[in-house]
């Protein structure tokens, strides 16, 4: 396998917005989270990476690893691209141990000689490690090529164990009807596949969309459910305001017949900047996603600073009543350095609160809306403007995130409630917004230069409200 040119590397040329608690690359590009396992007593996060600069480009495998999910340890890049079976760079996939041997099943992509970067084809391979830290391609890629009736677009695989076989799902768009699908393959060695056919296609671009990436399909409560990225699908009132989406369906899978029968398609993370989740079960079992705080489509003032893009936090995906939510992994708990706020007041006029470290806080509010009808709300702001805002609103059950330099707001709705908890994690440019125990999330961008951070609670009628502060840090 080729190697990193070392003396090609880029280099962080200001800390200015780099995190602290997140995920993110030494120096360099950083999108979709890839890999995601336990193996040999480490959780492993593997992540779409381009090491010679802060723009996009051939895809590698960036790696770290953790022993508790939170601290994380940079590790040599996994994969290089520029062999005959990935020639054009190392696209996403996902791990699986067999036996002590860790896989990866990745997508090779490849384009043709006419300088046009959208006239490609893809197909999928594999690297094992005996180690967790050096990987060797498998002589006898590609694995898996598409089938004769495919489009170009055909990556991202997903693996997983089923009564003593695996089985993957890959992204696809059908060329004849240049609708989304999702095509399932089946093995016994995790080299040697068998197509099943598609389980499950768009009934419709506009409502589902034309290609489904980053497809990720697990069981949850009983269901299964496949998360993934519809492309082309168009707004529908509050929903799918993003130019890239991360959406989700339940449903079952009939292995015998090779087909996924679900439900409608529903937002995974109401917010601006959230794309390319995957998720993968712990020793313990529970099902804990990563996903990009960004896509393609986001401004990112840090390329300037020689690096782009970080991971969210872990999140452990529960079921919130028929639908699937997120809470905050519990090792979350692990970075907090301190308690610098615990009380409780009676919030109405804005109030602001001084914390130590307000760029790297946690949050957690109780607003009591027993027999409340009006609006709750925190914000982050500068000298200058609002960078984050809050609002939920007791009258039509909806809550309204605001981000500055965005031409419109998000929305959740969540219905009255008695209480609304708002944990809310601020990072030097980031916030993650996890309310009622998984009835929304929202993942968001900021980026303030060089001026005082505030935080503001408000009420349009006084409510009792709970308040908690503490400072994070990875080095804690």
């Amino acid at each position: 396998m080729r190697q990193v040119n070392e003396s090609r590397v880029v280099k962080v040329t200001n800390t200015r917005y780099r995190e602290h608690y997140h995920i993110q690359t030494p120096a360099g590009w950083l999108n979709d989270p890839n890999g995601l396992c336990f193996f040999k007593g480490y959780y492993h996060v593997f992540y779409q990476f381009h090491p010679y600069s802060a723009e996009w480009g051939p895809m590698h495998w960036g790696h770290v690893r953790s022993k508790d999910l939170v601290h994380w340890e940079n590790l040599p890049v996994a994969l290089v691209p520029g062999d005959p079976e990935d020639s054009g760079g190392c696209f996403s996939g996902s791990a699986i141990v067999r036996g002590n041997r860790l896989y990866l099943i990745y997508t090779g992509h490849h384009y043709y000689d006419d300088d046009n970067q959208d006239h490609f084809w893809e197909n999928q391979n594999v690297a094992y490690s005996d180690d967790g830290i050096h990987f060797t391609k498998y002589t006898g890629n590609p694995v898996i090529e598409a089938p004769k009736d495919n489009s170009q677009d055909f990556r991202d695989p997903k693996v997983w164990e089923h009564d003593g076989q695996y089985y993957l799902v890959l992204g696809s768009r059908e060329q004849a009807n240049n609708r989304a699908r999702i095509l399932l393959y089946q093995s016994d060695d995790l080299l040697n596949w068998q197509y099943r056919g598609p389980i499950t296609e768009s009934r419709s671009i506009e409502l589902e969309g034309s290609m489904w990436e980053c497809p990720d399909l697990f069981r949850l409560n009983g269901q299964d459910i496949i998360a993934c990225l519809p492309m082309g699908i168009q707004p529908q009132r509050h929903r799918f305001l993003n130019l890239s989406q991360a959406a989700y369906f339940i449903g079952q899978l009939d292995y015998n017949q090779a087909h996924f029968s679900h439900y409608d398609l529903h937002l995974l993370d109401y917010g601006h900047n959230f794309y390319a989740p995957q998720s993968f079960l712990t020793p313990d079992g529970r099902r804990i996603q990563f996903g990009w705080f960004s896509s393609f489509d986001n401004p990112m003032p840090e390329q300037a600073d020689g690096w782009a893009g970080a991971l969210t936090l872990p999140r452990e995906l529960v079921m919130h009543g028929d639908r699937l939510g997120a809470i905050p992994a519990q090792e979350t708990t692990q970075l907090r350095t301190g308690e610098v706020l615990n009380t409780s007041a009676i919030i109405h006029s804005p109030h602001r609160f001084t914390v130590t470290d307000p760029q790297h806080t946690e949050w957690d509010l109780t607003f009591d809306l027993t027999g409340y009808d009006g609006q709750v709300s925190w914000q982050l702001a500068n000298t200058d403007q609002v960078l984050i805002s809050l609002s939920y609103d007791q009258g039509s059950g909806e809550i309204t995130v605001h981000q500055h330099g965005q031409a419109s707001d998000r929305y959740a709705t969540i219905g009255h409630v008695g209480q609304l908890r708002a944990r809310i994690f601020v990072d030097t440019s980031s916030v993650e917004i996890f309310i009622n125990d998984g009835a929304a999330t929202f993942t968001e961008r900021y980026y303030t230069d060089d001026q005082p951070v505030t935080t503001t609670l408000a009420a349009s009628r006084p409510t009792a409200t709970a308040i908690k502060a503490y400072t994070l840090d990875m080095k804690g």
